[in-house]
């Protein structure tokens, strides 16, 4: 059976991921990290610091250990990390929002990003930026911030969390080509957002359907070796 490992910041993407692997993937055995004081950690730095780095080190290491065919990391806020860590481990690691910079890129020039913290906001603009410059794209990256959206979903106040997040992302489509929600918690939105004028990209059903292609590409390296 195919074991995937998802390495977590934080309890909020567990449920949509799942839901993703259900629905693409049902018959992956997925095994959930979660460790809440990373994400913790880069807000109180202000920053993705070594520390952390280093604790994403060790539970990718576990995740090869275990025999994992492929790991997921769940969090745009530590994703540079995982650029660091494709080095040091040997088991394939996708990042959850990779994917969807890449269509964002290709959907627009003028491209919209939304998030609650500002340490997944300024990593997803980055991540975005260097898709374009890959796909020989000129992009221009508008970023906002908002604002008490985080902090009503850590207090347990979800409507709230929804209202303000919806009024951010009505006011940036006018402005915009196409929007990216820069953490998996937002896309339970993505229903809620048709009438916008312009496409709205979420990244848990992009990011698994990337695990899904990487899987996929890997079998048939595999079938071709054995031929």
């Amino acid at each position: 059976m195919t074991m995937i490992v998802v390495v977590h910041t934080g309890p909020v993407t567990v449920e949509p991921l799942k839901a993703q692997f259900a629905q693409q993937l049902p018959d992956a055995r997925v095994v959930n990290i979660v460790d809440d004081s990373l994400l913790a950690d880069v807000r109180a730095a202000g920053r993705l610091t070594p520390e952390v780095t280093a604790r994403l080190f060790s539970y990718m290491s576990n995740a090869q250990a275990m025999g994992a065919d492929l790991i997921l990391n769940a969090c745009s806020s530590v994703g540079e990390a995982t650029d660091v860590l494709r080095g040091m481990i040997r088991t394939p690691i996708i990042k959850v929002d990779e994917s969807m910079a890449e269509q964002a890129c290709a959907l627009g020039a003028r491209v919209g990003v939304v998030a609650t913290v500002s340490t997944t906001l300024e990593p997803t603009a980055r991540l975005i930026r260097r898709k374009a410059v890959q796909h020989e794209r000129k992009v221009d990256v508008t970023e906002c911030i908002a604002e008490g959206a985080f902090e009503a979903l850590l207090a347990g106040d979800g409507a709230k969390h929804d209202d303000i997040l919806r009024r951010a992302i009505v006011d940036l489509a006018d402005h915009v080509d196409v929007i990216v929600l820069a953490q998996v918690s937002m896309a339970r939105l993505v229903p809620t957002l048709d009438a916008l004028p312009v496409p709205v990209l979420s990244s848990p059903h992009s990011g698994v359907a990337a695990v899904k292609r990487a899987l996929a590409q890997s079998d048939t390296r595999a079938g071709a070796a054995l031929v």
